[in-house]
Formats: C-alpha cells, structure tokens, sequence
C-alpha cells in the first residue's frame, strides 16, 4: 500500500496540483493585500475618506463606532463592506487566470503543427487501405 500511495504521490499531474495549490495560496495572499492596502484605500479616499473595511449594517439594533466594536459586544452584523473588498479580490483573480488561460492557449496555438498529409487511401473495390500512389490494390489487385 506504501508503495502504491508514493507511486500515486509522485505521478506528474498530483504534483502539478500541489504546486498550484500552494502557488493560488500565495498568490491569493498577495491580491487581499493589493485589495486592502494599496487599491481600497484610495478609493475610499476620493469617496470621503470612507474605510470599506470598517462598513457594516448592525442587525441587534444598537450603535457602534466600528465593525472591531460591534464584533466585540457579539452583535450580528453584515459586513457588506468586507464583502466588495472580497468581490474586488475575487474579480482581480479572475482577470489574472483568465489572462494566464489566454497566453498559454496562445502558446499553445503557436505549437500546433499543420495535419500530415494522408499516406494511404480507400481502394473502392474491396474498401481496404492502400498507399496513395498505388496503381492496383494489392489485397483484391483492381486497377486503381
């Protein structure tokens, strides 16, 4: 059984999956800090100085002065504004895979090689295959 898992282990596509799970963890990381440190806070400055993160609606009918606050006292909130920072993340990724998905299909395409020529064909008598420039059909010898 050993044996069988390292061989299931080390197979090129499970390791190919572990890479970019551990690479889309990563990269992951780096896009919730392009979203929240470098892409939100000026937005939020040219809306008034409004910090998304700290957006919510408090549902136990109470005030408080932030989201920090609210959790807390455990009060339900919605953090309608930690959800469009997740929507922004979630739209860069999709960009980023589906600029990745293109190049590699273009790359792809570039490889793609133009189909060989046939080398044989059907006779029409016995329905047999027979090289291109063959004159009579060896199987049933019709002339072609």
């Amino acid at each position: 059984m050993l044996q069988e898992f390292k061989k299931f282990v080390l197979r090129g596509n499970v390791l190919d999956l572990a890479v970019g799970v551990i690479v889309g963890a990563a990269f992951g990381k780096i896009v919730t800090s392009l979203v929240n440190d470098v892409l939100m806070p000026p937005i939020g400055r040219l809306l008034g100085g409004l910090d998304f993160s700290n957006l919510f609606i408090d549902l136990s009918g109470q005030s408080y002065p932030s989201l920090a606050a609210a959790k807390e006292a455990g009060a339900a909130t919605v953090n309608y504004g930690l959800f469009i920072n997740t929507i922004l993340e979630f739209l860069i990724v999709a960009l980023v895979v589906f600029l990745i998905v293109r190049w590699v299909n273009r790359f792809r395409a570039g490889k793609e090689q133009a189909p060989a020529e046939p080398s044989t064909k059907e006779c029409p008598f016995c329905a047999s295959a027979i090289p291109i420039k063959a004159k009579r059909c060896p199987n049933c010898t019709s002339q072609l």
